[in-house]
């Protein structure tokens, strides 16, 4: 959307925020969140003013009381009286910083649904006491609601309340599946594969030590990361049916847990010569399983967005930066690097690309040099990103790396990529003889 079309939800956006932010920083944010993330205007101007905490005091929103039964994944304000069936404290890492969250599963009479608290602050909660989640938030992920308490939100104790949560029926029979159709949320997985690495890691539980035992696990549709809390004496290159394991996910990749109730019994390798490196899927499949290791996608690079070209970044920790100011150590003497950020789409569903210096080098053929002598001689470093935008634009291209997954969708951190070149006249023949066969 242009500038013109942005001003109506610009002008609610300033008045709403009655002078707390700047003119300029609102409109770049509604940009960013349009134009750059593809988010409609309305979820737009909702995620900018919860930025802000001033979402609670528009109109786009207003708090209901429900059961969890009766939530659709896209409530944006809901209180809910629930009983705690399970708590669990987590430290994670948001954006090199890091974190401590609460996750777990609330329940009332209507059913059960997993929830976090992403702003843990002095909230307290226990496994069996009822709380009131007020100003909560629900998305959904693989079709099951999660509940999300946010910076506007709160954990309040309803004592006396009663909350009576129906039984839930665990059952022990496992589904089999294979690495490559594993997504998160699944439980009682039965996944047969052959240990690729083993490590041990010492970490803190509630202020007591344990060891973690972890490593890659393949088959002959992909890889997964697993992890363990019990010895149960693996070794890297023996093949294993591992059963009850379930999958939780990291910043979207699916992870292979090993729990108490897992039974872990050798058998014989029928693999062979397992795929070597990256296992190639389309964007279609990355959707659906919500990210992995290791993949290969091959697609048309259909847009080079903003944040491409030539970027400041801090010389302490690494991050871009603007204006020559870091937001962990305020202003620095930035260091140049290149980078581009884009958008490839094989014809089954599109994912974001990050792609660092060197592999940008490849890709455009433009060195950091000359993009610094483009800058200096533009007096900008924008026209960098135009001219590397020309020469890829609309180009096919091979990727390897890691796909995240967010909010967003699926966001590959790649780690190899070369432009694939097309045989134009191969290709119009194999269609001319695939509408030939039609015919």
């Amino acid at each position: 959307m242009n500038d013109e079309e942005l001003t109506p939800h610009f002008e609610e956006l300033k008045r709403v925020l009655q002078g707390k932010v700047d003119d300029s920083e609102i409109m770049n944010e509604l940009k960013r969140y349009v134009n750059d993330f593809h988010i409609a205007p309305d979820a737009a101007k909702r995620g900018i003013l919860r930025k802000y905490g001033a979402l609670e005091s528009t109109p786009f929103q207003t708090t209901v009381v429900k059961q969890i039964d009766d939530l659709t994944g896209n409530e944006q304000s809901v209180d809910l009286l629930v009983r705690a069936v399970y708590v669990e404290e987590r430290d994670i890492t948001v954006r090199g910083s890091p974190k401590t969250i609460i996750s777990g599963i609330v329940g009332d009479g209507s059913g059960t649904a997993s929830f976090t608290v992403w702003e843990k602050q002095n909230t307290k909660m226990e496994k069996g006491s009822v709380y009131w989640l007020r100003n909560a938030y629900t998305k959904t992920w693989n079709d099951r609601v999660q509940i999300n308490i946010g910076n506007r939100g709160s954990i309040e104790s309803a004592e006396g309340e009663t909350v009576d949560v129906p039984d839930r029926v665990i059952t022990m029979e496992a589904s089999e599946c294979k690495i490559g159709e594993i997504t998160s949320g699944m439980s009682n997985v039965t996944v047969t594969g052959r240990i690729l690495s083993t490590e041990e890691r010492n970490v803190m539980v509630k202020d007591e030590p344990k060891t973690v035992y972890s490593g890659m696990i393949a088959d002959d549709t992909g890889k997964i990361q697993y992890s363990a809390w019990e010895n149960f004496e693996l070794k890297e290159g023996e093949t294993v049916c591992i059963k009850n394991g379930y999958i939780r996910s990291w910043r979207g990749i699916p992870q292979l847990n090993i729990g108490e109730r897992a039974e872990i019994s050798r058998v014989d390798d029928t693999f062979g010569t397992l795929p070597d490196g990256a296992v190639t899927k389309s964007i279609g499949e990355i959707v659906r399983t919500g990210g992995g290791i290791d993949i290969n996608i091959v697609g048309t690079i259909v847009d080079v967005r903003r944040g491409s070209g030539l970027i400041e970044r801090c010389p302490e920790c690494n991050r871009s930066i603007f204006n020559g100011e870091c937001q962990s150590h305020g202003k620095v003497e930035p260091v140049l690097d290149l980078r581009l950020k884009l958008t490839v789409d094989d014809g089954t569903g599109a994912v974001s690309a990050i792609v660092n210096r060197e592999l940008t080098e490849v890709l455009t053929g433009t060195t950091l040099g000359a993009a610094e002598g483009l800058a200096k001689a533009k007096g900008s470093i924008e026209p960098v990103a135009s001219e590397m935008a020309q020469k890829i634009i609309i180009k096919r291209v091979s990727m390897t790396g890691n796909v995240l997954s967010d909010d967003y969708g699926p966001m590959m951190i790649v780690k190899e990529a070369a432009i694939v070149e097309e045989d134009v006249t191969a290709e119009a023949e194999k269609l001319l003889k695939t509408v030939e066969e039609s015919i």
